[in-house]
């Protein structure tokens, strides 16, 4: 999911030098979402983790 969310950001980077401001301001919510979502996710595979008796990381 990070991938995607990098995806998405190097999309806005390059559609906001092009000059597509519509395209560049879609692609960098769509990533600032994917990157949140990813983070929740890790932050609840660590506490998971945690509980089942292993250290995180």
């Amino acid at each position: 999911m990070l991938g995607w969310a990098l995806t998405f950001l190097v999309v806005a980077l390059i559609a906001a030098a092009l000059g597509f401001g519509g395209i560049a301001g879609a692609s960098a919510g769509i990533a600032k979402i994917l990157f949140f979502i990813f983070i929740i996710l890790f932050v609840v595979a660590m506490i998971a983790r945690a509980m089942r008796g292993n250290p995180p990381v």
